[in-house]
């Protein structure tokens, strides 16, 4: 079956195909120095083919489909790689959910959102976007952020940032209704509200020839092979990068930040295009929509595992997160408050990120 058309060429046929060829390799025989080398040059190279096939397929579908699909597909299997660590990990991997939803979270909101609006408004100076979109997302995200990573902290029934077996159930259903219903919401009758205001450049937008149905096939099996990639070179490279941060003398979260923000690197890379094609609002929904699945499938799912195997599961932030946490969330709240951008709601937003990351690693 012939895979290289007009809308995969070569290269973006053969970048995830290496990616999971040196992947395999570094399984076989792991413990080379240039393994890891070209590990992570199969990890960037599946990242750009990973863009790629996310714009094929959002060509095809349209807006929101098309961020939807990179979005949940990112999603799913970084819940697959959490559960799969928290299995091997035992009850000492309690808190892995919470610090990589968070380290999520803050990345998605200040970095993603941040450099979108920085590159679109650096470039365009102000772009458009539709208000009621972003802020039932923005609803959305904020209600369960708080339920899931800061209520835990104010409960009585249990010491520390834990729920109860039946607290911690309630909260799975309240969450999966929660990302359900934003789901239904974005790709329903109000589909409307997640359309761009500016479609870019309309010679290479609006009139290019869509990809065909087989065209599209091609892209969804090589996104599916490229994120794959993307999230096991991630965890390959993880010991390594864990032991060159302990000998830095950083703490353990700091892990959980490098990781969330490789795993969310198709996702960024996607959203700067973009915004510097001046489609901000698709910035948003791969954004937003990012944000939202990741905690609305996440929590569940590790939920369902710590009930299933009986562990506690350290869900509630600590003081300095909590206040970086809020910080974002009003801060948001505020910079997407009127449908228009400009370069100083990206410049904060960076500072945002600059300030979780430096405290990230010297807390």
């Amino acid at each position: 079956m012939r895979i290289v058309t007009q809308h995969n060429p070569a290269w973006a046929v053969a970048a995830p195909l290496a990616g999971l060829a040196i992947l395999l390799l570094a399984m076989l025989a792991p413990g080379f120095p240039a393994l890891m080398v070209l590990l992570l040059a199969g990890l960037f190279a599946s990242v750009i083919a990973a863009v790629h096939h996310a714009e094929v397929i959002a060509h095809r579908l349209g807006e929101p489909y098309g961020t939807l699909v990179l979005a949940i597909s990112v999603t799913a299997i970084e819940v697959a790689l959490i559960v799969s660590m928290m299995l091997a990990g035992g009850e000492a991997a309690s808190g892995l959910a919470r610090d990589t939803v968070f380290a999520a979270v803050m990345l998605i909101l200040n970095g993603i959102v941040g450099l979108s609006l920085l590159a679109g408004s650096r470039r365009h100076s102000i772009q458009r976007y539709r208000l009621d979109g972003v802020t039932a997302a923005l609803v959305t995200l904020t209600a369960i952020v708080v339920l899931t990573l800061v209520l835990p902290n104010f409960t009585v029934a249990t010491p520390g940032p834990t729920y109860t077996a039946s607290q911690l159930s309630f909260i799975v259903v309240t969450t999966l209704v929660l990302f359900g219903a934003f789901t239904l919401f974005q790709t329903g009758r109000h589909r409307d509200y997640f359309l761009p205001v500016d479609d870019g450049d309309p010679a290479t937008e609006d009139h290019a020839i869509p990809p065909t149905t087989r065209e599209s096939v091609v892209s969804l099996a090589l996104l599916l092979c490229s994120l794959v990639a993307v999230v096991l070179s991630a965890k390959k490279l993880a010991p390594a990068m864990e032991q060159s941060l302990a000998a830095m003398g950083a703490p353990q979260a700091a892990a959980g930040i490098v990781i969330a923000a490789i795993v969310l690197l198709p996702e960024g890379v996607a959203a700067i295009r973009a915004a510097l094609a001046n489609r901000v609002q698709t910035s948003l929904n791969l954004a937003m929509g990012s944000a939202i699945a990741s905690i609305g499938l996440t929590i569940p799912a590790v939920a369902i595992v710590a009930l299933v195997m009986r562990w506690p599961l350290a869900l509630g932030l600590d003081r300095m997160s909590t206040v970086l946490l809020f910080l974002t969330l009003f801060v948001t709240s505020i910079s997407l408050r009127t449908g228009r951008t400009n370069i100083q709601i990206g410049i904060v937003h960076v500072v945002l990120l600059g300030t979780y990351l430096f405290l990230g690693f010297v807390p």
